[in-house]
Protein backbone atom coordinates (compact mmCIF):
# COMPACT_ATOMS: atom_id res chain seq x y z
CA UNK A 1 0.00 0.00 0.00
CA UNK A 2 1.96 3.17 -1.23
CA UNK A 3 2.48 5.43 2.22
CA UNK A 4 0.57 8.37 1.03
CA UNK A 5 -2.72 6.19 1.04
CA UNK A 6 -1.67 4.98 4.98
CA UNK A 7 -3.30 6.20 7.47
CA UNK A 8 -1.70 3.73 10.46
CA UNK A 9 0.70 1.55 9.94
CA UNK A 10 2.48 -0.73 13.30
CA UNK A 11 4.79 -3.30 13.55
CA UNK A 12 5.63 -5.56 16.58
CA UNK A 13 4.19 -2.77 19.08
CA UNK A 14 4.42 -4.04 22.76
CA UNK A 15 3.08 -2.17 25.63
CA UNK A 16 3.89 -3.23 29.40
CA UNK A 17 2.39 -2.07 32.49
CA UNK A 18 4.69 -3.49 35.35
CA UNK A 19 4.31 -7.87 34.45
CA UNK A 20 1.11 -7.38 32.83
CA UNK A 21 2.00 -6.99 28.72
CA UNK A 22 -1.14 -5.26 27.87
CA UNK A 23 -0.05 -5.71 23.93
CA UNK A 24 1.50 -7.78 23.26
CA UNK A 25 3.34 -7.16 18.88
CA UNK A 26 0.06 -5.57 17.71
CA UNK A 27 0.31 -5.53 13.41
CA UNK A 28 -1.82 -2.61 11.94
CA UNK A 29 -2.37 -1.10 8.66
CA UNK A 30 -4.85 0.85 7.91
CA UNK A 31 -5.91 2.64 4.84
CA UNK A 32 -6.97 6.50 4.37
CA UNK A 33 -10.80 6.59 4.48
CA UNK A 34 -13.70 4.55 5.96
CA UNK A 35 -14.24 3.40 9.46
CA UNK A 36 -11.44 0.56 10.57
CA UNK A 37 -12.76 -1.50 13.27
CA UNK A 38 -10.84 -3.01 16.44
CA UNK A 39 -13.14 -5.88 18.33
CA UNK A 40 -12.40 -7.06 21.36
CA UNK A 41 -13.50 -7.83 24.94
CA UNK A 42 -12.67 -5.64 27.69
CA UNK A 43 -8.71 -6.13 28.62
CA UNK A 44 -8.00 -6.93 25.58
CA UNK A 45 -5.58 -4.05 24.71
CA UNK A 46 -7.77 -1.86 22.48
CA UNK A 47 -7.59 1.16 24.86
CA UNK A 48 -3.80 0.57 25.29
CA UNK A 49 -3.50 0.20 21.56
CA UNK A 50 -5.42 3.74 20.75
CA UNK A 51 -3.43 5.62 23.77
CA UNK A 52 0.01 4.56 21.96
CA UNK A 53 -1.11 6.03 18.35
CA UNK A 54 -2.76 8.90 19.82
CA UNK A 55 0.86 9.56 21.32
CA UNK A 56 -0.66 9.33 25.11
CA UNK A 57 1.64 6.03 25.38
CA UNK A 58 4.87 5.55 24.32
CA UNK A 59 5.33 1.93 23.07
CA UNK A 60 8.09 -0.03 25.08
CA UNK A 61 9.10 -1.68 21.55
CA UNK A 62 7.72 -1.99 18.19
CA UNK A 63 6.81 0.35 15.30
CA UNK A 64 4.28 3.32 14.32
CA UNK A 65 3.92 5.14 11.65
CA UNK A 66 0.58 7.37 11.86
CA UNK A 67 -0.51 9.90 8.72
CA UNK A 68 3.29 9.65 7.88
CA UNK A 69 4.72 10.66 11.58
CA UNK A 70 6.72 8.38 14.00
CA UNK A 71 5.14 8.21 17.02
CA UNK A 72 8.52 8.25 19.18
CA UNK A 73 9.78 11.39 17.48
CA UNK A 74 7.07 13.38 15.96
CA UNK A 75 4.43 12.81 18.46
CA UNK A 76 3.51 16.95 18.02
CA UNK A 77 2.62 16.70 14.29
CA UNK A 78 0.65 13.56 14.74
CA UNK A 79 -1.02 15.71 17.31
CA UNK A 80 -2.26 18.09 14.72
CA UNK A 81 -3.98 15.92 12.49
CA UNK A 82 -5.70 13.67 14.98
CA UNK A 83 -8.70 13.80 17.19
CA UNK A 84 -9.28 11.13 19.99
CA UNK A 85 -12.56 10.29 22.00
CA UNK A 86 -12.29 8.38 24.82
CA UNK A 87 -14.70 5.73 26.66
CA UNK A 88 -16.06 8.50 29.07
CA UNK A 89 -17.24 12.11 29.17
CA UNK A 90 -14.21 14.84 28.88
CA UNK A 91 -16.09 18.10 29.21
CA UNK A 92 -16.82 20.37 32.35
CA UNK A 93 -19.98 19.14 33.70
CA UNK A 94 -20.56 22.82 35.49
CA UNK A 95 -20.26 24.79 31.74
CA UNK A 96 -22.98 24.64 29.16
CA UNK A 97 -22.59 22.84 25.62
CA UNK A 98 -21.92 25.85 24.12
CA UNK A 99 -19.30 27.27 27.22
CA UNK A 100 -17.31 23.78 26.42
CA UNK A 101 -17.31 24.26 23.05
CA UNK A 102 -16.05 27.73 23.30
CA UNK A 103 -13.28 26.86 25.94
CA UNK A 104 -12.22 24.25 23.05
CA UNK A 105 -11.81 26.57 20.52
CA UNK A 106 -10.22 29.14 22.25
CA UNK A 107 -7.69 26.27 23.73
CA UNK A 108 -7.20 25.33 19.81
CA UNK A 109 -6.41 29.79 18.61
CA UNK A 110 -10.10 30.52 17.79
CA UNK A 111 -10.49 34.07 18.92
CA UNK A 112 -13.60 33.98 21.05
CA UNK A 113 -16.45 35.32 18.60
CA UNK A 114 -14.86 32.56 15.50
CA UNK A 115 -15.01 29.98 18.76
CA UNK A 116 -18.53 30.81 19.98
CA UNK A 117 -19.92 30.13 15.78
CA UNK A 118 -17.95 27.17 15.59
CA UNK A 119 -19.57 25.84 19.04
CA UNK A 120 -22.79 27.26 17.54
CA UNK A 121 -22.32 25.31 14.16
CA UNK A 122 -21.40 22.15 15.78
CA UNK A 123 -24.46 21.93 18.39
CA UNK A 124 -26.76 22.66 15.41
CA UNK A 125 -25.10 19.60 13.69
CA UNK A 126 -25.30 17.62 16.42
CA UNK A 127 -28.80 18.32 17.32
CA UNK A 128 -27.90 19.66 20.23
CA UNK A 129 -28.76 23.72 19.71
CA UNK A 130 -31.88 23.02 22.09
CA UNK A 131 -29.61 22.16 25.02
CA UNK A 132 -26.47 24.66 24.41
CA UNK A 133 -27.10 26.96 27.72
CA UNK A 134 -27.69 23.56 29.75
CA UNK A 135 -25.09 22.56 32.23
CA UNK A 136 -23.45 19.46 30.84
CA UNK A 137 -24.88 17.65 33.97
CA UNK A 138 -28.06 17.64 32.93
CA UNK A 139 -27.48 16.43 29.66
CA UNK A 140 -28.37 12.49 29.03
CA UNK A 141 -25.57 9.96 28.12
CA UNK A 142 -26.09 9.74 24.61
CA UNK A 143 -26.16 13.84 24.58
CA UNK A 144 -22.94 13.67 26.01
CA UNK A 145 -21.28 11.47 24.20
CA UNK A 146 -22.76 13.54 20.95
CA UNK A 147 -20.76 16.54 22.50
CA UNK A 148 -17.84 14.69 23.38
CA UNK A 149 -17.48 13.50 19.11
CA UNK A 150 -18.70 17.59 18.47
CA UNK A 151 -15.95 19.02 20.75
CA UNK A 152 -13.43 16.44 18.58
CA UNK A 153 -14.37 18.38 15.66
CA UNK A 154 -13.59 22.07 16.71
CA UNK A 155 -10.55 21.43 13.96
CA UNK A 156 -11.61 18.75 11.65
CA UNK A 157 -9.25 16.10 12.27
CA UNK A 158 -7.76 13.92 9.03
CA UNK A 159 -7.69 10.86 11.48
CA UNK A 160 -10.52 9.94 14.56
CA UNK A 161 -9.80 7.29 17.37
CA UNK A 162 -13.30 6.55 18.57
CA UNK A 163 -12.66 4.53 21.89
CA UNK A 164 -15.85 2.47 22.43
CA UNK A 165 -18.04 6.10 21.70
CA UNK A 166 -21.56 3.94 22.18
CA UNK A 167 -20.79 2.67 25.72
CA UNK A 168 -23.43 3.03 27.92
CA UNK A 169 -26.05 4.72 26.05
CA UNK A 170 -29.20 3.92 25.24
CA UNK A 171 -30.18 2.64 21.58
CA UNK A 172 -31.23 5.51 19.64
CA UNK A 173 -28.52 7.43 21.01
CA UNK A 174 -26.09 4.62 19.79
CA UNK A 175 -27.99 5.16 15.86
CA UNK A 176 -27.19 8.67 16.32
CA UNK A 177 -23.52 8.22 17.22
CA UNK A 178 -23.65 6.14 14.07
CA UNK A 179 -24.97 8.51 11.77
CA UNK A 180 -22.45 11.04 13.22
CA UNK A 181 -19.55 8.65 12.10
CA UNK A 182 -20.44 7.74 8.71
CA UNK A 183 -20.75 11.41 8.31
CA UNK A 184 -17.44 11.86 9.15
CA UNK A 185 -15.89 9.64 7.16
CA UNK A 186 -18.22 11.07 3.91
CA UNK A 187 -16.23 14.52 5.33
CA UNK A 188 -12.92 12.80 4.32
CA UNK A 189 -12.57 12.09 7.72
CA UNK A 190 -10.88 8.21 8.56
CA UNK A 191 -11.83 6.38 11.96
CA UNK A 192 -9.97 4.29 13.66
CA UNK A 193 -13.13 2.87 16.17
CA UNK A 194 -12.87 0.07 19.47
CA UNK A 195 -15.73 -1.60 20.25
CA UNK A 196 -16.40 -4.48 21.93
CA UNK A 197 -19.97 -4.65 20.71
CA UNK A 198 -20.68 -6.82 17.91
CA UNK A 199 -23.15 -5.08 16.17
CA UNK A 200 -21.78 -2.12 16.08
CA UNK A 201 -18.23 -3.77 14.39
CA UNK A 202 -20.47 -5.07 11.61
CA UNK A 203 -22.48 -2.21 11.30
CA UNK A 204 -19.91 0.41 10.70
CA UNK A 205 -16.44 -0.93 9.77
CA UNK A 206 -15.13 -1.90 6.56
CA UNK A 207 -12.63 -4.07 7.89
CA UNK A 208 -12.49 -5.24 11.82
CA UNK A 209 -9.08 -6.32 13.56
CA UNK A 210 -9.81 -8.98 16.35
CA UNK A 211 -7.68 -8.49 19.13
CA UNK A 212 -7.28 -10.85 21.98
CA UNK A 213 -4.91 -11.05 25.21
CA UNK A 214 -3.02 -8.26 23.36
CA UNK A 215 -2.59 -9.84 20.28
CA UNK A 216 -3.61 -9.58 16.64
CA UNK A 217 -6.23 -12.83 16.57
CA UNK A 218 -7.55 -11.96 13.09
CA UNK A 219 -7.93 -9.30 10.43
CA UNK A 220 -10.36 -8.63 7.29
CA UNK A 221 -13.64 -7.42 6.56
CA UNK A 222 -16.92 -8.89 8.19
CA UNK A 223 -17.99 -10.98 5.65
CA UNK A 224 -14.14 -12.54 5.47
CA UNK A 225 -14.24 -12.75 9.46
CA UNK A 226 -17.30 -14.75 8.83
CA UNK A 227 -16.29 -16.79 6.06
CA UNK A 228 -13.19 -18.28 8.10
CA UNK A 229 -15.43 -20.02 10.48
CA UNK A 230 -15.64 -22.33 7.96
CA UNK A 231 -19.63 -23.38 9.51
CA UNK A 232 -23.07 -21.97 9.38
CA UNK A 233 -25.04 -20.84 12.28
CA UNK A 234 -28.65 -22.43 12.54
CA UNK A 235 -31.49 -20.97 14.85
CA UNK A 236 -34.12 -22.96 15.54
CA UNK A 237 -37.34 -22.26 18.18
CA UNK A 238 -39.00 -25.19 19.30
CA UNK A 239 -42.58 -25.77 20.15
CA UNK A 240 -42.01 -26.35 24.07
CA UNK A 241 -40.22 -23.86 25.47
CA UNK A 242 -39.51 -26.59 28.44
CA UNK A 243 -37.61 -29.07 26.33
CA UNK A 244 -34.78 -25.86 24.84
CA UNK A 245 -32.00 -27.87 27.04
CA UNK A 246 -32.95 -31.36 26.09
CA UNK A 247 -32.98 -30.21 22.14
CA UNK A 248 -29.67 -28.35 23.23
CA UNK A 249 -28.32 -31.76 24.04
CA UNK A 250 -29.04 -33.23 21.05
CA UNK A 251 -27.82 -30.59 18.92
CA UNK A 252 -24.50 -30.90 20.78
CA UNK A 253 -24.78 -34.76 20.07
CA UNK A 254 -25.52 -34.81 16.67
CA UNK A 255 -22.23 -32.65 15.78
CA UNK A 256 -23.33 -29.27 16.27
CA UNK A 257 -20.62 -27.11 17.99
CA UNK A 258 -21.00 -23.77 20.40
CA UNK A 259 -25.09 -24.38 21.01
CA UNK A 260 -25.90 -21.07 22.61
CA UNK A 261 -29.41 -20.24 24.48
CA UNK A 262 -31.15 -17.17 22.67
CA UNK A 263 -32.74 -14.73 25.06
CA UNK A 264 -35.92 -16.00 24.09
CA UNK A 265 -36.49 -19.14 25.48
CA UNK A 266 -37.83 -21.72 23.12
CA UNK A 267 -34.62 -20.68 21.34
CA UNK A 268 -31.32 -21.95 20.35
CA UNK A 269 -28.45 -20.96 17.99
CA UNK A 270 -25.58 -23.64 16.86
CA UNK A 271 -22.91 -23.72 14.73
CA UNK A 272 -22.79 -25.92 12.37
CA UNK A 273 -20.04 -27.12 9.54
CA UNK A 274 -22.04 -27.46 6.57
CA UNK A 275 -25.10 -27.34 5.19
CA UNK A 276 -25.73 -31.00 5.35
CA UNK A 277 -25.48 -30.88 9.43
CA UNK A 278 -28.65 -28.64 8.90
CA UNK A 279 -30.17 -32.11 7.85
CA UNK A 280 -28.29 -33.80 11.01
CA UNK A 281 -29.55 -31.48 12.93
CA UNK A 282 -33.27 -31.19 11.99
CA UNK A 283 -33.52 -34.64 11.81
CA UNK A 284 -32.38 -35.67 15.46
CA UNK A 285 -34.43 -33.38 17.08
CA UNK A 286 -37.56 -35.11 15.00
CA UNK A 287 -35.95 -38.48 16.44
CA UNK A 288 -36.31 -37.68 19.39
CA UNK A 289 -39.96 -36.09 18.84
CA UNK A 290 -38.91 -32.23 19.61
CA UNK A 291 -41.37 -30.35 17.34
CA UNK A 292 -39.71 -27.36 15.66
CA UNK A 293 -41.30 -23.99 15.12
CA UNK A 294 -39.05 -22.47 12.97
CA UNK A 295 -35.52 -22.87 11.93
CA UNK A 296 -33.00 -20.73 9.30
CA UNK A 297 -29.24 -20.97 8.47
CA UNK A 298 -26.93 -18.56 7.55
CA UNK A 299 -23.80 -16.98 8.35
CA UNK A 300 -22.19 -16.92 11.63
CA UNK A 301 -22.24 -13.87 13.47
CA UNK A 302 -19.20 -11.73 14.81
CA UNK A 303 -19.75 -13.20 18.56
CA UNK A 304 -19.23 -17.02 16.61
CA UNK A 305 -16.38 -15.35 14.42
CA UNK A 306 -14.69 -14.55 17.89
CA UNK A 307 -15.78 -17.64 20.56
CA UNK A 308 -14.26 -19.48 17.26
CA UNK A 309 -11.03 -17.59 17.23
CA UNK A 310 -10.15 -17.23 20.91
CA UNK A 311 -12.39 -19.72 22.52
CA UNK A 312 -14.18 -16.58 24.67
CA UNK A 313 -17.22 -14.33 23.66
CA UNK A 314 -16.99 -11.07 22.71
CA UNK A 315 -19.80 -8.42 23.89
CA UNK A 316 -23.54 -8.28 22.50
CA UNK A 317 -25.25 -4.89 22.36
CA UNK A 318 -27.05 -5.28 24.78
CA UNK A 319 -24.50 -6.14 27.34
CA UNK A 320 -23.30 -3.28 29.69
CA UNK A 321 -19.15 -3.47 30.04
CA UNK A 322 -18.13 -3.62 33.69
CA UNK A 323 -13.76 -2.91 33.53
CA UNK A 324 -12.10 -0.95 31.06
CA UNK A 325 -9.11 -2.20 29.02
CA UNK A 326 -5.72 -2.34 30.55
CA UNK A 327 -4.14 1.26 31.21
Amino acid sequence: MPTDHVAVQTHGLVKNFGENTAVDGVDLSIARGGIYGVLGPNGAGKTTVIRMLATLLRPDAGEAMVLGHDVYSESHAIREKIALTGQFASMDEDLTGLENLILLGRLFGYKHRSARRRGIDLLEAFGLSDAANRPVKKYSGGMRRRLDIAGSLIVTPDLMFLDEPTTGIDPRSRNQVWDIIRTLVDGGTTILLTTQYLEEADQLADRIDVIDHGRVAAEGTPGQLKAEVGSGALSIRVNDATRRDEAAAILDRAGGTHVTRENDPASLRVQVDQSSGVTVALQALEDAAIDVATFSYGQPSLDEVFLTLTGSHATSQTETPTEADAQ
